[in-house]
């Protein structure tokens, strides 16, 4: 009898957002608009139902990756990427999120190994999903609330205006470039090349 072994997978690349027309183009939904921008780089759509997501496979220089779009709604994504990062046995290194920060301005970049989820939703559960909070990160600025008292959800499910999206879409296809030269040359040369990468 043959048993079907899982494919290999070397990288999990996670773009953060909320499912639904309603928030395709909010500020939360960077991280969608990302990972589907590297996808269009890599000549594949992300349309295959798995691990409470939408998945595609794809491969950028001898990697096997898995790129997912939870469909969990934005507080529950470590959900979607605990089930796919167990069902690969990918450590949290291996695990790379793209998301939208409010603390850069709009389409600005910054890479990192790790760190806290910083008041980001997303992040805050896939810290509690991988039991980690080293895992590298592509954040793309969405820019700070209007004024102190504006509330943040409002906030970040709010459209972006017709020259910010504009520079979002910009942002959108270098955040793909930098995930593409992590995956490539590590986490420190792609930071070099692109964090503050965006308009000045």
């Amino acid at each position: 009898m043959l048993f079907s072994k899982a494919p290999a997978c070397g990288w999990l690349v996670v773009g953060l957002g909320n499912p639904g027309q309603n928030y395709a183009r909010t500020r939360h939904n960077v991280g969608f608009r990302t990972v589907d921008a590297l996808a269009e780089k890599l000549g594949v759509k992300i349309d295959r139902a798995r691990f409470c997501g939408l998945t595609a496979q794809a491969s950028t220089g001898g990697e096997k990756l898995l790129l997912l779009k939870p469909q969990t709604f934005m507080n529950n994504s470590g959900l979607s990427v605990m089930d796919a990062a167990r069902f690969y046995k990918l450590p949290p290194e291996r695990v790379l999120v793209l998301f939208d920060d409010i603390s850069l301005p709009v389409g600005r970049l910054r890479i990192r190994a790790d760190g806290s989820a910083g008041g980001h939703n997303g992040i805050k559960s896939i810290i509690g999903g991988l039991n980690s909070q080293s895992f590298p990160r592509v954040k793309i600025g969405v820019g700070a609330k209007p004024h102190p008292d504006y509330d943040l959800a409002d906030w970040v499910l709010s459209n972006f205006t017709g020259p910010e999206d504009k520079l979002i879409t910009e942002a959108a296809a270098r955040a793909a470039d930098a995930a593409l030269e992590i995956i490539a040359r590590g986490v420190p040369a792609a930071a070099n090349d692109y964090n503050g990468a965006g308009p000045q």
